[in-house]
């Protein structure tokens, strides 16, 4: 299965983007996914996790200004992300498949892995 972000691109400080991801297959299913970002030379970091149940995990920094959910009838996943800040630039991933905790701070808990979609926040 492939993951396939978009939605991406460039914005001005306080300003929103929605990030989408969707799988190849559209019958596939997991009980668990995430985004996540990287900036070149840091750690990958874990934005927000939404699971089956509904229950959702977010990272601190974008806890009230970053929303996930998931369109079950097309099994797509979203990220609302407002009041954007330079320090959210970064490449974002999307990720599923996990075996174990669903919560941004497992990242390894994830199997698949999508490209990447770049978010470039300017002052």
């Amino acid at each position: 299965v492939q993951l396939m972000e978009s939605g991406g691109g460039s914005v001005q400080a306080g300003g929103s983007l929605r990030l989408s991801c969707a799988p190849s297959d559209v019958t596939y299913r997991s009980y668990c996914m995430g985004w996540f970002r990287q900036v070149p030379e840091k750690e990958r970091e874990g934005v927000a996790t939404i699971a089956e149940s509904g229950i959702t995990t977010y990272a601190d920094s974008v806890k009230g200004r970053f929303t996930i959910s998931l369109d079950n009838t097309k099994n797509t996943l979203h990220l609302q992300m407002n009041s954007l800040q330079p320090e959210d630039t970064a490449m974002y991933y999307c990720a599923s498949d996990v075996v174990g905790d669903c919560a941004v701070e497992h990242g390894e808990n994830f199997g698949y892995w999508g490209q990447g979609t770049q978010v470039t926040v300017s002052k």
